[in-house]
C-alpha cells in the first residue's frame, strides 16, 4: 500500500459539462478516474434523477476509482431548483450528531428509490466507521444572479446541508466531505460547527468540499491548515477558491502537495492533495 494518500474533492455539478450542458456518465466517470484518488469527496451528486439519466452517480464514481467502500447522503428528495423538492428524510442509519459530538458511528442511511441529490464519499482504503452530521438549511429565499442579458436574479431557498465523515483503517485518519450553504454568514456558522464536530473524531482530520467561502477565509475561521491554495471557480477561468482541503492534527513530518485540476465536467475545478504521513 502506498505511503502517500491521494485525496480529491469535486463539485460534480450533477455530472454536467459547461461546454454542452449535458450529463454523460461515461464522461463523468472518466473525469474522476483521471484524478486517481484514494478518497474522493463529491458534492452536487445526483441519484436517480431524470435530468441525469436516472444514474446513481455516487456509485458510478466509486466504481470508477476502484473504491472498496462508499456512502451517499441525500440532502434533497426530488430535484433541486424545481417545484416539489423537499429536505431528504432521515432513514435507518447514523443519526445527526450535535455540535461537538461525533454521534453514533453507523451507516448514513439508504436513500429511497426516488430522485435524490446530495454528497458522497468513496474510498479505496478500508473504512473503520462512518459518521454523519446534518446541518439543516438557512431559512427564507435568497437572490442568485443568472448569467443572462439583461441580468436577472432568481430567488431560491437554501438546501439542507450535511457532513459525511469516514474514519480510515490505514492510515488512521478522518476524512470528511461537505457542501456548505451559499448564504453569507450561515456558511461561517456551519463551518464552525463542522470544526467542533470533527475535532471529536479520530485525528488527524481532513475536511474536503465546496465551502462556498473564498480564499483563506476557511483557514482563518477554523485555524486549520489549508492544503490547497488556488482558485477553483468558475472552472474555465477561475477567480475564486470555493473548494478547499483543510487539515488538523497532522503529525510533525507530514507532507502535503495540493493542486487544482480542470476536468471536462462541472463549473468547478477539482482539488487534489497528495498527503504523506510519517
Amino acid at each position: 500500500m502506498s505511503p502517500t494518500l491521494r485525496l480529491a474533492s469535486f463539485n460534480l455539478l450533477s455530472g454536467r459539462s459547461p461546454s454542452d450542458g449535458r450529463a454523460d456518465v461515461d464522461r463523468l466517470t472518466a473525469a474522476v478516474a483521471s484524478l486517481d484518488p484514494d478518497v474522493l469527496a463529491g458534492q452536487e451528486v445526483d441519484r436517480h434523477q431524470a435530468r441525469t439519466g436516472l444514474v446513481d452517480q455516487g456509485s458510478a464514481v466509486a466504481e470508477a476509482i476502484g473504491a472498496v467502500a462508499h456512502r451517499f447522503v441525500g440532502l434533497v428528495d426530488g430535484t433541486p431548483g424545481e417545484d416539489g423538492w423537499r429536505p431528504a428524510s432521515h432513514r435507518a442509519g447514523a443519526e445527526p450528531g450535535e455540535p461537538g459530538e461525533p454521534g453514533e458511528p453507523g451507516e448514513p442511511g439508504e436513500p429511497g428509490d426516488g430522485p435524490t441529490y446530495g454528497i458522497s464519499l468513496a474510498s479505496r482504503r478500508p473504512v473503520r466507521s462512518w459518521h454523519v452530521l446534518r446541518l439543516g438549511a438557512a431559512p427564507g429565499r435568497y437572490p442568485i444572479p443568472l448569467p443572462t442579458r439583461p441580468r436577472r436574479v432568481m430567488w431560491i431557498p437554501d438546501e439542507p446541508r450535511a457532513v459525511l465523515a469516514a474514519v480510515l483503517e490505514e492510515p488512521r485518519l478522518t476524512v470528511a466531505c461537505t457542501h456548505l450553504s451559499f448564504v453569507p454568514g450561515v456558511n461561517v456558522v456551519q463551518l464552525r460547527r463542522v470544526r467542533r464536530w470533527l475535532a471529536a473524531l479520530p485525528g488527524p482530520q481532513v475536511l474536503l468540499g465546496d465551502l462556498n467561502l473564498p480564499g483563506r477565509l476557511p483557514a482563518r475561521i477554523t485555524g486549520w491548515t489549508p492544503l490547497v491554495s488556488a482558485p477553483t471557480f468558475p472552472a474555465p477561468s477561475p477567480r475564486l477558491q470555493l473548494d478547499h482541503a483543510l487539515a488538523a492534527g497532522l503529525p510533525v513530518g507530514s507532507h502535503a502537495q495540493g493542486r487544482v485540476v480542470e476536468l471536462e465536467v462541472s463549473d468547478h475545478r477539482a482539488i487534489v492533495v497528495d498527503l504523506r504521513l510519517p
